[in-house]
């Protein structure tokens, strides 16, 4: 049997200064973790609502980039960010999330939000609508970002590709029901696929906090509050088995 993956979220709110953002993740990336997840827009935040991030985009080889590889070295883990990455239209970068270490890949967020008065496609241009699959430490890792999480059709892409665990790196806006609508759906994509989920996302108070990790048949094993916080959880493959002897109904699926 494979041996368990340990994973951390770090819960951090991003800044509006890129080098502060980067020279932070020297200290929030934690040791003696296989996989160690920090939020969506981390390189930077994105600021007021429709403003303008271009000038803030980098490469996926870029300074960013390059030290997220860097300290997933030296702690030996692999690490996942969320970023600003280049793309062909200059004015509207991807929203991208960087993988380096045991695991080298870049998920462009395939759902933009535009929704609850906020209109994301102004700024950003959505990625490809194709699953982004790694292995870490023995485990397929599927890659979702923040409002990807409403939209079960991604997760079960990322399912039919292997995912065992669904790692959903997040700036999930606060407001009136939010932080129910993100347990709610955390909980259902790992229910119903019969997976992990690991969803880290920023602190309040402009974001919603409460980053989760949940087993497959949808026991919390993890939750942080709304403030900064590091959450620490144990990803055990007999679980996941164990789980889908229980309720098959991936193998069940007619569709």
């Amino acid at each position: 049997m494979r041996s368990p993956m340990r994973v951390a979220l770090v819960q951090e709110a991003a800044g509006l200064d890129p080098d502060a953002n980067r020279a932070r993740l020297a200290d929030l990336v934690p040791a003696g973790a296989d996989l160690v997840v920090l939020p969506e827009a981390f390189a930077r935040d994105f600021g007021e609502a429709g403003s303008d991030v271009g000038a803030y985009a980098e490469p996926v080889d870029g300074r960013f980039a390059d030290e997220v590889d860097r300290v997933a070295a030296v702690r030996r883990t692999t690490v996942v960010a969320g970023m600003f990455e280049t793309g062909p239209d200059a004015a509207r970068p991807y929203n991208t999330l960087v993988v380096r270490g045991a695991a080298e890949a870049a998920y462009r967020k395939v759902h933009l939000y535009d929704s609850f008065g906020y209109r994301e496609s102004d700024r950003l241009t959505a990625g490809p609508p194709a699953p982004v699959v790694v292995d870490v430490a023995g485990a397929r890792v599927g890659l979702m970002t923040c409002y990807d999480l409403r939209f079960p059709e991604l997760a079960r892409l990322l399912v039919d590709e292997g995912a065992e665990v669904l790692v959903v790196p997040a700036a999930w806006v606060a407001g009136e029901r939010k932080v129910d609508h993100w347990r709610t759906l955390v909980r259902a994509r790992a229910i119903e696929n019969t997976v992990y989920v690991v969803a880290c996302g920023q602190p309040g108070p402009r974001y919603s906090g409460h980053s989760m990790v949940v087993d497959p048949l949808g026991d919390v094993l993890a939750e942080a509050g709304e403030g900064p916080e590091l959450l620490t959880a144990e990803l055990r493959p007999d679980v996941l088995e164990q789980a889908r002897r229980t309720n098959p109904s991936l193998a069940n699926r007619r569709l």
